[in-house]
């Protein structure tokens, strides 16, 4: 347990994660907050629990870590609109963000960083994991180290197509509770290209960079690109290297997604969840 001046730190596992504790976002000094920013670059992402907070204090907190991105496809709250209301209905069967990704990645700058607050969950079940691409990195050979320096991938977005052929916005309005948040994106087809190995802007380290939303390798042929973005996938989520959390109501997250994972579980059918988005912008990965 590390033990700050005005918080308390509890780290969750030894790959990453905090809950942080002696807290109350809805009013906070500076010096408060630069420990709580420290935490997350070290602990990658943080947890809070036992929050009480207005849609007001939930956007004042986040703007202390950078200005705050909108959806490209999905619409926020019609009094604050830079809130998305996440919501499964029991009736539901489509959960949101149930792939291993990291927010944003098919833009040109992708989300530094992701604010989720629990407004209503299941009694069990919709826990998300949190996985640590420093430590993927790290655990990689010099061999493969050295292979994919300099390599980039290439990332798509809304006209991503799954097993059932529908787009990633499509699957968004294929909800009840979600449909009519669902902005309609024309012809928008959103891809980008970044490197597999990032280093991060503001600790220097670097870590994988990869995510569902990575289509191909550049400079690869498809049936070498293909197995490549297969493994990299299933080995940057492996059990080492994550984390797990279980939510709660007035429980907030704050993930880095420069050098993080994440994944919704889908293992809560029949039951309500609600919560509250604010993503955070980000700057061109390098």
């Amino acid at each position: 347990m590390t033990t700050k001046t005005r918080i308390e730190v509890r780290p969750m596992t030894g790959a990453l994660g905090a809950e942080i504790f002696g807290v109350d976002i809805g009013n906070m000094d500076d010096e408060t907050f630069d420990e709580i920013y420290a935490a997350f670059l070290e602990h990658l992402v943080i947890f809070f629990r036992d929050q009480d907070i207005t849609p007001e204090q939930q956007l004042a907190f986040a703007h202390r870590f950078g200005e705050i991105h909108t959806h490209p496809y999905m619409k926020g709250l019609d009094d604050y609109p830079e809130i998305l209301e996440i919501v499964k209905e029991p009736k539901d069967t489509y959960t949101f963000g149930n792939v291993w990704h990291t927010d944003q990645m098919f833009t040109p700058k992708p989300a530094k960083a992701t604010i989720l607050y629990a407004k209503e969950t299941p009694a069990a079940g919709g826990d998300t994991m949190f996985a640590n691409m420093y430590m993927a990195y790290d655990c990689m050979s010099d061999q493969m180290k050295s292979m994919l320096s300099g390599v980039k991938t290439f990332n798509a977005g809304a006209k991503r197509k799954y097993n059932d052929e529908r787009s990633r916005a499509e699957r968004y309005a294929g909800t009840s509770a979600m449909a009519d948040k669902v902005r309609d994106p024309g012809n928008l087809i959103t891809e980008s290209s970044h490197p597999v190995i990032r280093t991060h802007p503001e600790t220097g380290k670097k870590g994988l960079y990869i995510g569902s939303h990575t289509q191909s390798l550049d400079g690869f042929t498809d049936e070498e690109s293909a197995p490549m973005v297969d493994y990299l996938q299933a080995y940057s989520t492996k059990p080492d290297f994550t984390c797990r959390f279980r939510w709660a109501p007035g429980s907030m997250a704050i993930w880095d997604n420069r050098c993080t994972q994440h994944l919704a579980l889908a293992d809560y059918n029949g039951h309500r969840r609600c919560m509250h988005r604010i993503t955070i912008c980000g700057d061109e990965p390098f």
